[in-house]
């Protein structure tokens, strides 16, 4: 297959959405009704019923209650799928991300995903434009946070590989202090035995990756995949010639970073002046 962006419903979510619909109606009540009986926004309800918002399981609870439906909203909630807490374009990324044997990261913006803490994290999704609303950033960071179980994975985690533009170590996301402890916590996780971390410094002349970030991982069955973000679009390769051309281009970008060596001496130089 060559790569192809993968958009796709979280077909769970408009299943529910259209359960709360017609359990509404049968309850004889518009969505303002609804909404003020359960003291939230009209909005929140049509969202909800037009899957584009997910139903939590203590509002599923909550509707349970106010329409006298015995918990069928609350069931349904606690059956949809780990895959579908993450926002629709990156669910078949996550899924292979939590089963990768190795995995090699490369980032030119912000830290990457798995070694973000939580408080730059949050600064993350505090820059998306157009901005989100507070409850979905909080449900972002939770599953994001989640992710990080990944570096602690049952009976061992994947080789993994980051490599990181220094640039990205220079921006304030969230602030110094925020930034600072975010400098500390890659210095740390520069030690974890299954992480190699390196850092491209802006000095460097040639560069293999002036294209964008990537996430190459291998799967249990030895399978190679790709993975490609970028403005509004995400790409999973699985075609083995444009994979292969990926890894060639991160084997080199390898060989033009810092040694992991001289990574956590800058990650020190960098924490000080932080």
């Amino acid at each position: 297959m060559h790569p192809s962006s993968r958009p796709h419903k979280n077909t769970s979510w408009h299943l529910i959405g259209a359960q709360v619909s017609q359990l509404r109606r049968a309850a004889g009540l518009t969505q303002p009704e609804l909404a003020e009986k359960l003291c939230i926004h009209q909005e929140t309800i049509a969202s909800i019923e037009q899957g584009r918002r997910r139903l939590k399981y203590d509002l599923a609870l909550q509707l349970d209650d106010v329409l006298e439906t015995k918990g069928v909203l609350a069931a349904g909630v606690a059956r949809v799928p780990e895959r579908e807490r993450y926002p629709a374009f990156a669910q078949d990324f996550i899924e292979y991300e939590q089963e990768a044997v190795t995995y090699l990261s490369y980032q030119n913006q912000v830290v990457p995903g798995l070694l973000q803490t939580e408080e730059y994290a949050s600064a993350v999704f505090s820059c998306l434009i157009p901005p989100i609303r507070p409850e979905d950033a909080e449900e972002r960071l939770s599953a994001r946070l989640d992710r990080h179980k990944l570096l602690d994975r049952k009976p061992e985690p994947p080789m993994m590989s980051f490599l990181i533009e220094e640039s990205a170590l220079h921006r304030p996301i969230g602030g110094p202090s925020v930034l600072r402890d975010q400098i500390r916590h890659l210095r740390r996780s520069a030690e974890h035995p299954y992480i190699g971390l390196q850092i491209m410094p802006t000095t460097r002349a040639k560069h293999a990756g002036l294209d964008g970030p990537m996430v190459l991982l291998e799967t249990p069955d030895h399978q190679h995949l790709a993975y490609i973000e970028g403005q509004r679009v995400s790409f999973l390769v699985d075609d083995p010639d444009e994979v292969s051309v990926l890894q060639q281009k991160y084997g080199m970008l390898r060989s033009q970073a810092l040694t992991p060596e001289e990574s956590m001496g800058l990650l020190d130089d960098l924490a000080g002046e932080a």
